[in-house]
């Protein structure tokens, strides 16, 4: 191979611009005995795949079995979690209770109760109402700037 190609492979090898035909071409080349001086450093580096292609990894992996602790507290726990649910549901039976929830027997005691209440959520919305004012005053500035 020519001296010259083998350096332009190089190059685009090193920007990672060659193509596997051209790859393995550098491989010939490096693999042979007839390199120039000047690349007998990258020599190494072709040669490194070669002898890495073939080498099998022969130590054996320690593979032991995990123990299934997890498993068995993980069991433990939930019934621990049933058995609690169990005593909550037995020991508070869910009745229900029978609240005072502001029912009135006279009907003026109830009419002042509600004009009180009606009168309390009217003071709220009129200050709401205020708030809608200001925005009303926001979009007619607003339409008055963006024409």
């Amino acid at each position: 191979m020519e001296l010259k190609l083998v350096e332009q492979l190089l190059e685009k090898y090193f920007q990672g611009a060659t193509t596997i035909a051209e790859e393995k071409q550098l491989k010939a080349y490096f693999s042979s005995n007839d390199v120039a001086p000047h690349l007998v450093k990258y020599q190494s580096l072709f040669g490194y795949f070669e002898t890495q292609k073939g080498m099998q990894f022969e130590q054996k992996l320690p593979l032991q079995p995990r123990k299934q602790n997890t498993v068995k507290w993980i069991g433990i726990a939930a019934s621990f979690v049933v058995l609690f649910g169990l005593a909550t549901f037995y020991f508070y039976p869910s009745e229900p209770k029978h609240e005072d929830l502001g029912t009135y027997d006279n009907p003026e005691e109830a009419f002042a109760a509600t004009q009180k209440a009606l009168l309390m959520v009217s003071e709220q919305v009129n200050i709401g109402m205020e708030s809608v004012v200001y925005l009303e005053e926001y979009e007619k500035t607003k339409k008055t700037i963006f024409k």
